[in-house]
Protein backbone atom coordinates (compact mmCIF):
# COMPACT_ATOMS: atom_id res chain seq x y z
CA UNK A 1 0.00 0.00 0.00
CA UNK A 2 1.28 3.67 -1.04
CA UNK A 3 1.04 6.39 1.70
CA UNK A 4 1.83 9.76 1.50
CA UNK A 5 4.46 12.09 3.39
CA UNK A 6 1.46 11.75 6.29
CA UNK A 7 1.23 8.37 6.00
CA UNK A 8 -2.21 8.56 4.72
CA UNK A 9 -2.74 5.95 1.97
CA UNK A 10 -3.00 6.76 -1.71
CA UNK A 11 -4.04 5.80 -5.29
CA UNK A 12 -1.38 4.35 -7.34
CA UNK A 13 0.94 7.19 -9.11
CA UNK A 14 0.38 8.42 -12.83
CA UNK A 15 3.45 10.03 -13.77
CA UNK A 16 3.02 9.90 -17.67
CA UNK A 17 -1.04 10.08 -17.79
CA UNK A 18 -2.02 12.54 -20.41
CA UNK A 19 -5.61 13.28 -21.46
CA UNK A 20 -7.21 10.79 -23.94
CA UNK A 21 -8.27 11.67 -27.76
CA UNK A 22 -12.30 12.79 -27.58
CA UNK A 23 -13.37 9.92 -30.25
CA UNK A 24 -13.36 10.55 -33.56
CA UNK A 25 -16.94 9.71 -35.16
CA UNK A 26 -15.28 7.69 -37.73
CA UNK A 27 -16.50 3.80 -39.05
CA UNK A 28 -15.16 0.87 -37.41
CA UNK A 29 -14.84 -2.33 -39.83
CA UNK A 30 -15.50 -5.82 -38.61
CA UNK A 31 -15.63 -9.32 -40.29
CA UNK A 32 -19.34 -9.21 -39.58
CA UNK A 33 -20.27 -5.92 -39.63
CA UNK A 34 -19.40 -1.72 -39.89
CA UNK A 35 -20.17 0.44 -37.14
CA UNK A 36 -20.37 4.11 -38.51
CA UNK A 37 -22.12 7.39 -37.41
CA UNK A 38 -25.39 8.01 -37.96
CA UNK A 39 -26.38 8.91 -41.56
CA UNK A 40 -30.25 10.23 -41.08
CA UNK A 41 -30.71 9.89 -45.20
CA UNK A 42 -28.60 6.88 -45.40
CA UNK A 43 -29.96 5.08 -42.66
CA UNK A 44 -33.40 6.22 -41.68
CA UNK A 45 -35.31 4.06 -43.65
CA UNK A 46 -33.30 0.84 -43.30
CA UNK A 47 -33.57 0.82 -39.32
CA UNK A 48 -37.38 1.87 -39.20
CA UNK A 49 -37.48 -1.20 -41.00
CA UNK A 50 -35.46 -3.41 -38.91
CA UNK A 51 -36.97 -2.05 -35.93
CA UNK A 52 -40.11 -3.00 -37.33
CA UNK A 53 -39.29 -6.34 -36.94
CA UNK A 54 -39.83 -6.64 -33.58
CA UNK A 55 -44.00 -7.66 -33.12
CA UNK A 56 -44.24 -4.79 -30.30
CA UNK A 57 -42.28 -2.07 -28.45
CA UNK A 58 -41.26 -3.88 -25.31
CA UNK A 59 -37.42 -3.61 -26.51
CA UNK A 60 -37.59 0.53 -25.42
CA UNK A 61 -39.32 0.37 -22.46
CA UNK A 62 -35.74 0.93 -20.90
CA UNK A 63 -34.20 3.20 -23.16
CA UNK A 64 -34.90 7.31 -23.11
CA UNK A 65 -36.47 7.05 -26.55
CA UNK A 66 -39.02 5.13 -28.01
CA UNK A 67 -41.13 3.16 -29.15
CA UNK A 68 -41.89 5.19 -32.15
CA UNK A 69 -45.85 5.45 -33.53
CA UNK A 70 -44.47 5.84 -37.15
CA UNK A 71 -41.79 6.46 -39.77
CA UNK A 72 -41.40 10.51 -38.95
CA UNK A 73 -41.34 10.51 -35.32
CA UNK A 74 -38.51 7.51 -36.12
CA UNK A 75 -36.62 10.24 -38.06
CA UNK A 76 -37.23 12.87 -35.63
CA UNK A 77 -35.02 10.80 -33.43
CA UNK A 78 -32.42 9.75 -35.68
CA UNK A 79 -31.90 13.82 -36.71
CA UNK A 80 -31.07 14.36 -33.30
CA UNK A 81 -28.69 11.51 -32.79
CA UNK A 82 -27.05 12.41 -36.17
CA UNK A 83 -26.16 15.92 -34.42
CA UNK A 84 -25.10 14.78 -31.19
CA UNK A 85 -21.66 14.62 -30.08
CA UNK A 86 -21.82 13.40 -26.67
CA UNK A 87 -23.48 10.81 -26.98
CA UNK A 88 -21.98 9.77 -30.51
CA UNK A 89 -24.61 7.67 -32.05
CA UNK A 90 -23.45 4.98 -34.25
CA UNK A 91 -25.60 2.90 -36.84
CA UNK A 92 -24.45 -1.41 -36.91
CA UNK A 93 -24.51 -2.30 -40.99
CA UNK A 94 -24.71 -5.88 -41.42
CA UNK A 95 -22.09 -6.78 -43.80
CA UNK A 96 -23.85 -9.99 -45.35
CA UNK A 97 -27.11 -7.56 -46.28
CA UNK A 98 -25.25 -4.53 -46.21
CA UNK A 99 -28.33 -3.14 -44.13
CA UNK A 100 -28.76 -0.91 -40.66
CA UNK A 101 -29.77 -3.49 -38.48
CA UNK A 102 -29.14 -1.43 -35.06
CA UNK A 103 -27.76 1.24 -33.12
CA UNK A 104 -25.37 2.06 -29.95
CA UNK A 105 -23.27 5.38 -28.55
CA UNK A 106 -19.89 6.33 -27.04
CA UNK A 107 -21.28 8.50 -24.15
CA UNK A 108 -20.33 10.47 -21.31
CA UNK A 109 -16.89 11.04 -22.19
CA UNK A 110 -14.55 12.44 -20.02
CA UNK A 111 -11.23 12.89 -21.63
CA UNK A 112 -9.42 14.09 -19.00
CA UNK A 113 -10.03 11.16 -16.88
CA UNK A 114 -10.13 8.42 -19.32
CA UNK A 115 -13.82 7.32 -18.78
CA UNK A 116 -16.19 6.36 -21.21
CA UNK A 117 -19.82 4.69 -21.24
CA UNK A 118 -21.04 2.31 -23.93
CA UNK A 119 -25.01 3.09 -23.97
CA UNK A 120 -27.85 3.40 -26.33
CA UNK A 121 -27.70 0.36 -27.12
CA UNK A 122 -30.82 -0.71 -29.32
CA UNK A 123 -30.90 -4.09 -31.38
CA UNK A 124 -33.07 -4.70 -33.59
CA UNK A 125 -34.30 -8.46 -34.61
CA UNK A 126 -32.34 -8.78 -37.05
CA UNK A 127 -29.38 -8.58 -35.26
CA UNK A 128 -29.52 -9.40 -31.94
CA UNK A 129 -27.97 -12.96 -30.74
CA UNK A 130 -26.23 -12.65 -33.58
CA UNK A 131 -22.39 -12.79 -34.26
CA UNK A 132 -22.53 -8.93 -35.57
CA UNK A 133 -24.17 -8.45 -32.62
CA UNK A 134 -21.13 -9.55 -30.54
CA UNK A 135 -18.72 -8.02 -33.30
CA UNK A 136 -19.96 -4.55 -33.04
CA UNK A 137 -20.08 -4.37 -29.15
CA UNK A 138 -16.07 -5.63 -29.46
CA UNK A 139 -15.32 -3.04 -32.06
CA UNK A 140 -16.40 -0.38 -29.87
CA UNK A 141 -14.59 -1.78 -26.48
CA UNK A 142 -11.28 -2.25 -29.38
CA UNK A 143 -11.04 1.56 -30.21
CA UNK A 144 -12.09 2.58 -26.67
CA UNK A 145 -9.40 1.07 -25.19
CA UNK A 146 -6.67 -0.16 -27.81
CA UNK A 147 -6.87 3.34 -30.05
CA UNK A 148 -7.86 5.58 -27.83
CA UNK A 149 -6.18 4.66 -24.67
CA UNK A 150 -8.90 5.27 -21.93
CA UNK A 151 -8.92 3.44 -18.44
CA UNK A 152 -12.61 2.82 -17.91
CA UNK A 153 -15.72 1.66 -19.58
CA UNK A 154 -18.78 1.72 -18.39
CA UNK A 155 -22.41 0.01 -18.55
CA UNK A 156 -25.64 1.70 -16.68
CA UNK A 157 -28.77 1.07 -16.87
CA UNK A 158 -32.36 0.38 -14.92
CA UNK A 159 -31.55 -2.03 -12.50
CA UNK A 160 -35.00 -3.62 -13.51
CA UNK A 161 -33.86 -4.19 -17.20
CA UNK A 162 -32.46 -8.18 -16.72
CA UNK A 163 -31.18 -8.36 -20.47
CA UNK A 164 -29.06 -5.19 -20.21
CA UNK A 165 -27.90 -6.47 -17.24
CA UNK A 166 -26.88 -10.15 -18.65
CA UNK A 167 -25.06 -8.53 -21.36
CA UNK A 168 -23.21 -6.13 -19.60
CA UNK A 169 -21.98 -9.54 -17.54
CA UNK A 170 -21.61 -11.33 -21.21
CA UNK A 171 -19.61 -8.51 -22.53
CA UNK A 172 -17.14 -8.75 -19.79
CA UNK A 173 -18.22 -5.70 -17.68
CA UNK A 174 -18.07 -6.21 -13.77
CA UNK A 175 -21.04 -5.20 -12.13
CA UNK A 176 -20.42 -2.27 -9.44
CA UNK A 177 -23.61 -1.59 -7.51
CA UNK A 178 -26.98 0.30 -7.56
CA UNK A 179 -27.57 4.28 -7.73
CA UNK A 180 -30.85 4.38 -5.96
CA UNK A 181 -33.25 6.92 -7.61
CA UNK A 182 -30.31 8.25 -10.04
CA UNK A 183 -32.54 9.22 -13.21
CA UNK A 184 -35.76 10.20 -14.08
CA UNK A 185 -37.10 9.36 -17.83
CA UNK A 186 -41.00 8.77 -19.16
CA UNK A 187 -42.11 9.97 -16.36
CA UNK A 188 -40.37 7.00 -14.13
CA UNK A 189 -37.83 6.86 -11.46
CA UNK A 190 -34.83 4.73 -12.20
CA UNK A 191 -32.17 3.00 -9.95
CA UNK A 192 -29.31 2.82 -11.55
CA UNK A 193 -27.21 -0.53 -12.35
CA UNK A 194 -23.60 0.25 -12.88
CA UNK A 195 -20.94 -2.24 -14.70
CA UNK A 196 -17.48 -1.31 -15.92
CA UNK A 197 -14.66 -2.32 -17.17
CA UNK A 198 -10.95 -0.88 -16.93
CA UNK A 199 -7.81 -1.26 -19.16
CA UNK A 200 -5.76 -4.09 -17.17
CA UNK A 201 -9.40 -6.38 -17.86
CA UNK A 202 -8.98 -5.73 -21.37
CA UNK A 203 -6.29 -7.70 -22.76
CA UNK A 204 -7.44 -11.16 -21.18
CA UNK A 205 -11.02 -9.84 -22.06
CA UNK A 206 -10.37 -9.19 -26.19
CA UNK A 207 -8.59 -12.42 -26.77
CA UNK A 208 -11.56 -14.33 -25.32
CA UNK A 209 -13.93 -12.04 -28.06
CA UNK A 210 -11.39 -13.04 -30.69
CA UNK A 211 -11.64 -16.45 -29.74
CA UNK A 212 -15.25 -16.21 -29.64
CA UNK A 213 -15.72 -14.39 -32.87
CA UNK A 214 -13.30 -17.41 -34.63
CA UNK A 215 -14.60 -19.27 -37.45
CA UNK A 216 -13.56 -22.12 -35.44
CA UNK A 217 -15.92 -21.75 -32.17
CA UNK A 218 -18.79 -21.93 -34.73
CA UNK A 219 -20.14 -25.24 -35.92
CA UNK A 220 -21.53 -26.23 -39.67
CA UNK A 221 -25.14 -24.51 -38.47
CA UNK A 222 -23.34 -21.54 -37.12
CA UNK A 223 -23.85 -22.44 -33.76
CA UNK A 224 -21.61 -21.63 -31.02
CA UNK A 225 -19.24 -24.35 -29.62
CA UNK A 226 -17.85 -22.28 -26.50
CA UNK A 227 -20.05 -19.26 -24.92
CA UNK A 228 -18.14 -15.94 -25.06
CA UNK A 229 -19.08 -15.97 -21.07
CA UNK A 230 -16.99 -18.75 -20.27
CA UNK A 231 -13.71 -17.78 -22.88
CA UNK A 232 -14.04 -14.75 -20.80
CA UNK A 233 -13.79 -16.25 -17.66
CA UNK A 234 -11.11 -18.61 -18.91
CA UNK A 235 -8.96 -15.74 -20.44
CA UNK A 236 -8.89 -13.96 -16.82
CA UNK A 237 -8.31 -17.06 -14.40
CA UNK A 238 -4.58 -16.54 -13.45
CA UNK A 239 -4.00 -13.32 -14.95
CA UNK A 240 -3.88 -10.01 -13.86
CA UNK A 241 -7.30 -8.67 -14.47
CA UNK A 242 -9.28 -7.12 -11.67
CA UNK A 243 -11.91 -9.50 -13.58
CA UNK A 244 -14.21 -11.54 -10.86
CA UNK A 245 -17.10 -13.49 -11.85
CA UNK A 246 -20.35 -13.33 -10.10
CA UNK A 247 -23.71 -15.37 -9.67
CA UNK A 248 -25.27 -13.82 -12.34
CA UNK A 249 -22.40 -14.09 -14.51
CA UNK A 250 -22.62 -17.10 -16.54
CA UNK A 251 -25.78 -16.31 -18.19
CA UNK A 252 -25.12 -15.89 -22.10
Amino acid sequence: MLVNAFQQPIGAPLPHWTARPVPPHTPLNGHFCRIEPVDVDRHVDGLYRAYSTAPDGRDWTYMSAGPFADAESFRSHLIKAAASRDPLHYTIIDLATHEPTGMLALMRIDSGNGVIEIGHVAYSPLIRRTSAATEAMFLLLRHVFDDLGYRRCEWKCDHLNAPSRAAALRYGFQYEGIFRQAVVYKGRSRDTAWFAMIDRDWPAIRMAFERWLAPENFDAAGVQRVTLANLIAAQCSGTESSFRRTPESSQE
